[in-house]
């Protein structure tokens, strides 16, 4: 089994791709009022949105199984979450924005990251359509050793996040 590797997913959004992007380079700080799997987020050197090493961002987020329930009682539907996960906390800054192809770089490191990857970097690539949009989650990994799995529950993380982040837009 490889140290090295790469986890990629996709979700449909109904907000313009433009929109989207916006809340990454511009509303970070925001993410821990439209999810509830981020609890807390604060500046811990930099500025939010500056791209580099120099602007380091400390995160306080839910990791782990989240768990939908569905009750249907027609007419309605009713949606139920349930985080099962552990709160976990770690450090981000921005390698990179490209504005023209809608795509940012995070370094994720410190903290529970440390204990399991030797590097941890989500790729975001939001692509417009006529309609809506698709947000493009990569993670690039090196795992500490070869019986750590694959960032799953990063993964996870990410598209809880992104679908909360589409529903907020929607409703403004």
């Amino acid at each position: 089994m490889a140290l090295k590797g790469k986890l990629g997913g996709e979700v449909e959004i109904q907000s313009s791709a433009a929109k989207f992007f916006n809340v990454f380079i511009a509303q970070l700080h925001e993410l821990q009022n439209i999810t509830d799997v981020v609890h807390h987020t604060k500046l811990h050197q930099g500025d939010w949105h500056g791209v580099g090493s120099h602007s380091v961002k400390h995160w306080t987020f839910t990791l782990g199984i989240l768990i939908y329930y569905i009750y249907i009682n027609l007419p309605s539907i009713y949606i139920y979450i349930v985080l099962c996960g552990k709160v976990v906390n770690c450090k981000e800054h921005i390698d990179e924005i490209d504005h023209g192809n809608k795509t940012m770089l995070f370094n994720v490191f410190d903290g529970v990251v440390s204990e399991k990857y030797k590097m941890l970097k989500a790729k975001l690539k939001v692509v417009g359509k006529s309609e809506g949009a698709i947000a493009k989650w990569t993670w690039k990994f090196e795992k500490v050793h070869e019986a750590i799995p694959p960032p799953q529950d990063y993964m996870d993380y990410i598209i809880k996040l992104t679908k909360d982040v589409d529903a907020k837009l929607l409703k403004a």
